[in-house]
């Protein structure tokens, strides 16, 4: 029997339904602090359901896609200073992106990486880099908005108050620092996201919709669909 039509899990499916594999996707995500009011594991929560849409709007199209398990430790040193965050940092998680495509290549012509933090970003272009050299087809595509403020701010909170709505503590979204990243980036790098934001948010997430998170929602994997697909690659 097929695997059900809304489940694109690898974890999910037996060897015989993978073999004929077209696309593998593998949501990228982090275990960090998200302000007061947002869990843990927000980017790696959005990256898969960014990856799941994506994979059921591809087979559903004729292009057989499975969704790996998220790679929910990423780089996040930016944020150890707030109790919780988990880092393995850029090099750790090169490697493990690395023998993760040259693994999934033994069984599956493409891989696309659906990344949910932007600190992963360094790790997964140096990873790419490397595995394209390898003769591997793999391409990374970022789970980020145009527009969106930069961290547990508006689009992240909206983001989960449509994926996951009681993990939301929305008594306690407060603002952070409103200031533009490219303003506050010099300082954190010296002192960590604690520097320029106490209470570790980056934009203002009061105000925040479900509704607003289920069209953000729609945009990134309309975006990432446009790396993933071979169809609109070929266009491109």
């Amino acid at each position: 029997m097929d695997a059900p039509a809304r489940s694109r899990a690898l974890a999910s499916a037996v060897h015989q339904e993978v073999h004929d594999t077209d696309l593998l996707l593998v949501p990228v995500g982090s275990l960090e602090q998200h302000g007061p009011h947002l869990p843990l594991d927000t980017d790696s929560t959005i990256a898969h359901a960014v990856a799941r849409e994506v994979a059921q709007r591809l087979t559903a199209s004729g292009t057989t896609t499975w969704v790996s398990p998220t790679i929910a430790l990423g780089s996040s040193g930016e944020h150890q200073d707030f109790a919780g965050t988990i880092s393995i940092g850029t090099e750790v998680l090169r490697q493990v992106v690395v023998e993760t495509v040259r693994s999934a290549g033994t069984w599956v012509p493409r891989v696309v990486l659906v990344n949910g933090h932007g600190g992963n970003r360094d790790a997964l272009d140096a990873a790419v880099t490397q595995l394209v050299q390898e003769g591997h087809d793999v391409a990374w595509a970022p789970c980020a908005p145009p527009g969106a403020d930069p961290h547990a701010g508006r689009a992240e909170t909206s983001l989960m108050l449509w994926l996951r709505p009681w993990s939301v503590h929305t008594e306690r979204a407060e603002p952070g620092s409103t200031q533009p990243l490219r303003v506050i980036l010099p300082a954190m790098r010296v002192g960590g996201l604690a520097a320029v934001s106490p209470n570790g948010v980056l934009g203002d997430p009061r105000g925040a919709t479900a509704d607003e998170g289920r069209r953000l929602l729609t945009a990134m994997v309309t975006a990432v669909r446009a790396v993933a697909d071979p169809d609109e690659r070929a266009v491109g």
